[in-house]
């Protein structure tokens, strides 16, 4: 059985970071909260290993017993990997169950380092707005470049957008376009990226847990959407700023890489998010937009002799996996 070190029984805000093979990367998230932790008091960290099966347990608890950080964070071994949502609910679900469960909760990835104040922007933001249930922070690279964090949730439109790649037919469906323009000022969005996502306890309460169905890529997207429907909207609040590194533990949103072909999973969370959400019929149609539009833009890459930059297989495994070969929607 998995057991945490100490309770966080009596934490205001819980950090929850799951791991899989990132030990040293997690370590550097971890020193990068120090001084945050400080300036939070009431605040704990749970490291979550997701049965990463190397050295990353043995790394990251000699890491937090070396430099003393035992006071604030813990690490919780899983037997199993069971992906993104079920990492972060094995340290939120008993955190929720304890005599006097946190105000906040923030998904963090291993791959980040915060930037000073960034998790007391998004404390603060929530605190001075109480009916918002989300809040997600500015992202930006090693050299300090951001890059899109703001989305609208995914659409029939979007996937026929994200196929087509046509720049008149983008500024037709730009009110369906999955990423938006993001600015330096607060605003409501649709969804944000769970590596620096912090969620109000009311919101688990009134919608449950993430699902864990999703083993990794729209679970945090459907999370958004199902808090939206039940009235607690998600807000972007840029002077959180965090730097992240995409994808290190997949390998699949590497930047300036080969790319990749993506794994299964990827293509059972797209299909589970719309008949999830939005029926069958819908999902079909989705899956139709997508292949049309890309047939075309394969169609126009030839012709214009333009790079193919897609993972390897992408439209064949695209439509094995669609919903009119695959009906269920996991």
């Amino acid at each position: 059985m998995e057991t945490l070190v100490h309770s966080t029984a009596s934490c205001s805000l819980l950090i929850v970071i799951v791991n899989y093979r990132t030990a040293r990367l997690t370590v550097d998230c971890l020193q990068s909260l120090e001084s945050e932790v400080r300036a939070l008091p009431g605040t704990q960290v749970v490291v979550v290993d997701n049965d990463s099966g190397d050295y990353s347990v043995e790394a990251i608890q000699s890491a937090i017993d070396q430099h003393g950080w035992q006071a604030w964070a813990t690490v919780l071994a899983s037997k199993h990997n069971g992906g993104f949502s079920y990492g972060n609910n094995l340290a939120i679900r008993p955190a929720l169950q304890s005599p006097n469960p946190p105000l906040y909760y923030l998904l963090l990835n291993p791959d980040t380092q915060v930037r000073p104040g960034a998790l007391k922007a998004l404390v603060d933001f929530m605190e001075q707005h109480p009916t918002v249930g989300i809040t997600g922070s500015s992202f930006e690279d090693r050299e300090g470049k951001p890059w899109a964090t703001t989305f609208r949730f995914p659409s029939i439109w979007s996937e026929l957008d994200s196929g087509l790649r046509l720049g008149i037919v983008s500024k037709l469906l730009s009110k369906w376009v999955i990423a938006r323009p993001m600015t330096e000022e607060a605003e409501e969005v649709d969804w944000l990226p769970g590596a620096s996502m912090m969620i109000r306890r009311q919101v688990f309460e009134s919608i449950g847990l993430m699902d864990e169905d999703y083993f990794l890529y729209y679970e945090e997207t459907d999370f958004c959407l199902q808090a939206k429907r039940a009235g607690w909207p998600c807000w972007y609040v840029p002077q959180s700023r965090v730097m992240h590194i995409a994808g290190q533990s997949t390998g699949v949103t590497v930047q300036d890489t080969i790319p990749k072909r993506l794994p299964q999973y990827v293509f059972n969370s797209r299909r589970r998010y719309f008949v999830k959400n939005h029926g069958w019929l819908y999902g079909a149609i989705a899956d139709l937009a997508w292949s049309i539009g890309y047939s075309l833009w394969s169609v126009r890459r030839v012709i214009q002799r333009k790079p193919n930059t897609d993972p390897p297989y992408l439209f064949l495994d695209s439509l094995r996996n669609s919903v009119f070969l695959k009906f269920r929607s996991n």
